[in-house]
């Protein structure tokens, strides 16, 4: 099988982890689910770069990223190993078979992997694996490290008053690891936006940001529920990145993973919730409201086995060593992802953004927030627009078109008279002819285009007696102008007026006054 690489944006994400989260490496590797061997080599070679800082100066971009790093060489493998990984799961359910047995496996694996492990570190490698399979770990909560989130099972009635309507509200739950400091509140959803906004007013009500974030497999958080490498939702993922923290996931079906929330949990619901069966409520301010008086009553109830209360516990411990907040609330945001149409526009919400011609059938990354959209190309901003409720209609940058593109947007009826006037009067009023005689000013621009060319090829004197036979004439037309001039009747007198016949006029012909 073919050894995946650390994509450039994983290698951004190790980089912040480090130098702006102050993680060690172990706590990098969990949160982003690679080995320390690995994370360890990236941060070497990032320290033998001179990378040992965080945001990274704003002239180095991917590519220069990538060289910077690794200047002679391409770059490591996202999972480089000095000896082959052993299946221990594999290898146990091999062993519950007939007349299978560790040397055999053993001779197996050293045919498939040479310079792999002897037998004897086999065995003790196998034997060290099975002996923790029935263990469950004691888990060890450092001062600001963990905060766990989830939300209840109950939910609380809420009452429409205009229409009687009886809608269930779900209730958020976050709980410092090393103090228990809880904090709770109701929502209408589990949905995105409100498990990233009950995130943002946790940190807000907790004074700061802890190391890491235990979410549950919550399908508004993590895309992907894996045991192994669990995919985090790109919103969820850009909200935590805002704060300086990161998350780590409990594994499927692990609830020991976190089972300081599914405490907290429990709490919530019975100090809480429970105290609210009685109460009937007609709006999501007045359950918060009450949510908030009862939260403020269970951190200030003392421990029975311990000393002091959770808040106590939470100035004592946690609050000094959380990280500070940003200066700005994260606002919230969507990602998605798009294909820019052949006319360079990206339909978002039912109305089209241009970004640059040259990313045409390209996939990019839309972001969508509430006053804005902007798109990303391989991690780069390449386009910003503020956002439009209005669909079907365009928001387009001249600078992203193509340049005959933005020539013809250039284009104006005034900018041709004007063009026309510098020639001469009788050119002047056979171009006003073209504009008017289309129900749209644009209808005529290839035609005066075509008649002021005529210009470079006879020259403008030429041109200008040429319209003015082309108006006695009644023939104001770029083609009579052109046959005019390859025939010569330019230079000859002009034919008797009564011979003549006027331009005919109808109501769709705007006049002269038009464009003045």
């Amino acid at each position: 099988m073919p050894v995946k690489r650390l994509s450039m944006r994983q290698i951004k994400e190790v980089l912040r982890l480090k130098f702006a989260a102050h993680l060690s490496q172990r706590q990098i590797a969990r949160s982003l689910k690679l080995s320390t061997g690995v994370v360890a080599k990236y941060l070497a070679a990032a320290e033998r770069a001179g990378l040992t800082s965080w945001p990274l100066p704003e002239e180095i971009d991917e590519a220069t990223l990538a060289r910077t790093l690794w200047p002679t060489s391409d770059p490591p493998p996202a999972a480089t190993q000095r000896l082959a990984t052993l299946d221990f799961a594999s290898i146990h359910t091999e062993l519950k078979r007939k007349g299978v047995t560790r040397l055999l496996l053993w001779e197996e694996y050293a045919a498939a992997h040479p310079d792999g492990y002897g037998y004897t570190q086999f065995c003790v490698l196998y034997r060290d694996w099975r002996s923790r399979l029935k263990l469950s770990m004691r888990q060890t909560h450092r001062a600001g490290e963990k905060l766990f989130v989830d939300y209840c099972g109950p939910t609380v009635a809420v009452v429409n008053v205009a229409t009687g309507e009886v809608r269930e509200a779900q209730v958020f739950v976050a709980v410092l690891g090393a103090s228990n400091y809880t904090y709770a509140e109701a929502t209408w959803t589990q949905s995105l936006p409100d498990w990233i906004s009950s995130h943002t007013r946790a940190f807000a009500f907790f004074g700061g940001t802890p190391q890491l974030v235990i979410p549950d497999n919550l399908k508004s958080g993590v895309t992907r529920a894996c045991r192994y490498e669990p995919l985090l939702n790109t919103s969820y993922a850009e909200m935590l990145a805002h704060y300086g923290t990161a998350a780590m996931p409990a594994r499927p079906y692990k609830p020991q993973d976190k089972a300081k929330v599914e405490v907290g949990v429990q709490v919530v619901e019975r100090w809480i919730l429970a105290r609210l069966r009685h109460h009937t409520f007609f709006s999501l301010f007045d359950l918060n409201l009450t949510i908030r008086h009862l939260l403020s009553r269970l951190n200030e109830r003392p421990f029975k086995k311990l000393s002091g209360t959770r808040r106590s516990q939470f100035e004592a411990i946690d609050r000094p060593a959380l990280s500070a907040l940003p200066l700005h609330a994260y606002e919230y945001a969507e990602w998605k992802r798009a294909r820019v149409n052949i006319d360079y526009h990206v339909e978002v919400a039912g109305h089209y953004y241009s970004v640059p011609h040259s990313l045409v059938k390209r996939e990019i990354e839309v972001r969508l927030t509430a006053t804005a959209v902007e798109f990303f190309h391989h991690s780069k901003r390449v386009a910003s627009h503020v956002r439009s409720s209005q669909r079907g209609a365009h928001s387009t940058q001249a600078d992203h078109m193509p340049r005959a593109h933005r020539a013809h947007l250039e284009w104006t009826p005034g900018r041709f008279l004007t063009w026309a006037s510098e020639i001469g009067p009788q050119t002047r009023d056979l171009v006003r002819y073209l504009l008017e005689q289309k129900s749209h000013p644009e209808q005529g621009y290839r035609s005066c285009l075509g008649l002021l060319g005529l210009g470079k090829r006879y020259g403008t004197d030429r041109l200008e007696a040429a319209c003015e036979r082309a108006l006695a004439l009644a023939s104001p037309t770029r083609r009579s102008v052109l046959s005019i001039l390859r025939r010569g009747l330019d230079q000859l007198p002009l034919p008797d007026p009564a011979t003549t016949h006027p331009i005919r006029t109808h109501e769709n012909v705007r006049g002269s006054d038009y464009y003045r």
